[in-house]
Order: structure tokens, then C-alpha cells, then sequence
């Protein structure tokens, strides 16, 4: 892993954070950007050994600025709601060797519950059928790739979205590996509810809505 930086934008995370950290073990360079928390967030990404970083609130810019402090060849995205599952080091060494390809891990949820297996086969078809992968799937790329498509652009939403589909599918790969999201706010606000809300804020973007506006419907 040490060719690897993380990159984790946070905001308010200090209920699973730790996890997160936790899973990534050592040998990667993690990078915590916190966009304003007021909670421990902060604290507890330094006493896990990582280096944090504060940047405008909002994903593409905390990502950006991660990206930009990175020191390592490789960066993973990765939310601090999601950690990688069994076996990622080794999808990610073996995917390593493709430096003009991005990968992303499966979409899991740590909810043993039927609703959650739906959501992940949906969310398996949707990668497959329209090379879309989110940010709560983690996104490993080189950065050379990253930078020929334009790098990071600071969204305040769907900066996950505007990034996979510069990239297109060709080239986006499935890494062998898992990337184990909280199933809180599924379970909060209910599954039909969220992948509605999700699905309608996606039609936006393609449509041309402003982020900005987005986020507000988001939220």
C-alpha cells in the first residue's frame, strides 16, 4: 500500500469514522478533509494517525483539496460512512496494474435485512448496465488518469456522477472487494424513499439542474 493515498471527505462523521479508519489499517497515506464539523470528527482522524485537512463544505471541493495534498501515485475516494470489506488490498494491488483504468468496489450495505440485498443487486445492475458507480462504492484511480479527465471539479453535489462519467465505462473495472456503507440513513428514511430521491436528483443533473439547486432538494 504504499503507493496508495486515501482520500475520505468528512463532515460530522465521528460515529464512523473510526471504522473506517480502522479497516484501512496502515501502509496507506489517509487524508481526512473536513468541510466545518462540529463534532469530533477532526480528533478522532488524528489519533488514528491520519492527516487532516479542512476545505469548503461539499464533496467535490473537500475531495479536491485531498486529491491536491496526496503524495502517493494511486488515490482511493472513499466516504467516511463506507469501509472497505475483506480482500480489498488485494483487488486494489492487483488492479494497480492497470494505471489507465479506475476501479470501484461493490456496493454493500451492513444491514442483514432483505431490503438492503435488493438495493445492492439494483445497484450491481446499474453499474453493469449504465457504468455508473457512486462515491459510496470508493473510487480507485491514478492520478495521472485523473488529472487527463479534468480532475476533481468542486461540486457541492454529484461530484461522484460527474467524475465516473468523464471517465466512461470503458474505462471504469469492478474490483474484487467490497465497500461496506452504513445502512442508517437507508433504514431513517426509508429504502423507497432515498433511492426515490436519489433517482429524481440524478434526473436533474442530467437534465442540466445546477448542483446547488440539487443539494437543496438533497438535503
Amino acid at each position: 500500500m504504499d503507493a496508495l493515498s486515501v482520500v475520505i471527505p468528512a463532515l460530522n462523521a465521528e460515529t464512523l469514522l473510526a471504522g473506517t479508519l480502522a479497516a484501512l489499517g496502515p501502509g496507506p497515506e489517509v487524508i481526512v478533509v473536513d468541510g466545518g464539523s462540529t463534532d469530533r470528527t477532526a480528533d478522532i482522524a488524528t489519533a488514528a494517525g491520519a492527516r487532516v485537512l479542512t476545505a469548503p463544505r461539499g464533496r467535490g471541493s473537500q475531495i479536491a483539496a485531498g486529491a491536491a495534498a496526496a503524495t502517493r501515485p494511486w488515490l482511493l475516494i472513499l466516504h467516511a460512512d463506507t469501509r472497505p470489506g475483506e480482500g480489498w488490498r488485494s483487488a486494489v494491488a492487483a488492479h494497480m496494474a492497470s494505471p489507465d483504468r479506475a476501479g470501484y468496489f461493490r456496493f454493500a450495505l451492513d444491514s442483514p435485512g432483505a431490503r438492503a440485498r435488493r438495493l445492492e443487486r439494483l445497484v450491481a445492475w446499474r453499474c453493469r448496465v449504465l457504468g455508473l458507480a457512486y462515491g459510496d462504492q470508493g473510487l480507485l484511480v491514478h492520478r495521472d488518469l485523473l488529472r487527463a479527465v479534468g480532475g476533481v471539479t468542486t461540486l457541492p453535489l454529484m461530484e461522484d456522477v460527474d467524475l465516473v462519467r468523464r471517465l466512461g465505462r470503458g474505462r471504469l473495472r469492478l474490483l474484487a472487494a467490497d465497500a461496506v456503507t452504513s445502512a442508517a440513513r437507508w433504514e431513517r428514511e426509508g429504502y423507497l424513499r432515498r433511492s426515490a430521491r436519489n433517482l429524481f436528483c440524478l434526473s436533474l443533473w442530467f437534465a442540466g439542474v445546477p448542483p446547488r439547486v440539487i443539494r437543496r432538494l438533497y438535503q
